[in-house]
């Protein structure tokens, strides 16, 4: 039974992962396709490009609670000793954010929902993680920059806090994912050609 409740889990979570908060919206608001827009990212950063910073703050909240979303439902009904359903139901919501089965595999970067995630498991952290990503952000003007150090440091406070060893875990496999998905901009960041906030 157990098992079979980590599958059902993993699945509700990616499907929840899947749906294209960013894309619809642009969509509605203007018949574009965002994943022909500017990264082809249909996360919030690019859904700003479209529709400005009132959308940008929209969607990355709508995302945050995407990602929260699934990891509450296993903490509610499933919160077995070691967090195992919660993180499984993490890793599977920010997969689903990345590589929607809705949009042919193509879609964010995982940032907002994984925040979402972190909330989820331990909001100390989550809202530190996202207090850091506002602080960088601001200061360097890279929204890349921010996503990349904040996220990094998500496995540090998991840790120091002593939550559950398989949250920390979650944090560190999350921040390798999404630092993964943030190669170009690293590449782009070392050139000098990242785009900046305006």
């Amino acid at each position: 039974m157990f098992y079979i409740t980590i599958i059902v889990m993993a699945l509700l979570a990616y499907l929840i992962g899947s749906i294209p908060t960013g894309y619809l919206i642009v969509k509605a608001k203007t018949g574009t396709d965002i994943r022909t827009v500017g990264s082809g990212s249909t996360g919030a950063t690019n859904v700003k490009r479209v529709l400005g910073k009132g959308w940008f703050f929209t969607v990355m909240v709508l995302d945050a609670i995407k990602g929260a979303f699934p990891v509450i439902l296993a903490r509610i009904f499933f919160n077995d000793h070691y967090g195992i359903i919660a993180v499984v139901s993490a890793v599977f919501v920010i997969i689903g954010h990345s590589k929607p089965i809705f949009l042919q595999f193509k879609g964010g970067k995982s940032v907002a929902s994984g925040v979402g995630t972190l909330i989820a498991l331990n909001s100390i952290v989550g809202i530190s993680i996202a207090v850091i990503w506002a602080i960088i952000t601001y200061i360097s003007k890279y929204v890349s920059l921010g996503s990349i150090i904040a996220i990094a440091i998500s496995p540090i406070l998991m840790y120091y806090l002593k939550n559950p060893i398989g949250y920390t875990i979650y944090c560190l496999i999350a921040a390798i994912y999404i630092i993964y998905l943030h190669r170009q901009n690293i590449q782009r960041l070392i050139k000098g050609e990242e785009n900046k906030v305006r």
